[in-house]
């Protein structure tokens, strides 16, 4: 079985944008989950599916962005997820609603897809679960100060696969 993630990449220059604040963090703390993937917005959260899933997966994404037209996006500023995980907040837009299709069209494409079990809040990851708790309290502080705007269309959905030791 393998791990299986479909995304929203950003585009450039809201990419390198977001990139250069992962590697400050990064670089800072020394937690590195968050910098093993490009800046995105998860659609479908890691799945262990068996190898035949890529190809299928693959062609249902394919019909799925061939009746899309590029998802404005707005971020704005950083949030957390509980005390593990600091994100770069998405405003509420159409990316709920091309999330909400994308779940609609799997079910019927591809069922094996586990339906969402939490609410669906788009984000794109600074830091997560291997932020040393320690270090916490001052990124909150510091990240609570700063401000970031940016806008973009996004118009890359990406299907990853991990391979025991990396996301390709």
């Amino acid at each position: 079985m393998n791990l299986y993630l479909v995304v929203l990449l950003l585009p450039e220059p809201v990419h390198t944008q977001v990139w250069d604040l992962k590697q400050q963090v990064h670089q800072r703390t020394g937690s590195r989950n968050a910098v093993r993937l490009p800046p995105h917005i998860t659609l479908v959260p890691p799945t262990r599916q068996p190898p035949a899933f890529a190809g299928q997966a693959a062609a249902a994404l394919e019909r799925f962005a061939a009746g899309q037209a590029p998802c404005p996006l707005e971020l704005q500023d950083f949030a957390w997820f509980d005390s593990r995980t600091l994100y770069v907040r998405v405003l509420p837009g159409p990316v709920q609603q091309l999330h909400a299709n994308l779940v609609a069209q799997l079910a019927q494409e591809l069922p094996v897809v586990p339906a969402p079990t939490r609410p669906f809040v788009p984000h794109v990851t600074l830091a997560t679960r291997d932020l040393p708790p320690a270090q916490v309290p001052a990124l909150r502080h510091e990240f609570a100060k700063l401000t970031l705007r940016a806008a973009c269309l996004l118009n890359q959905l990406a299907l990853y696969r991990h391979n025991g030791q990396q996301w390709e």
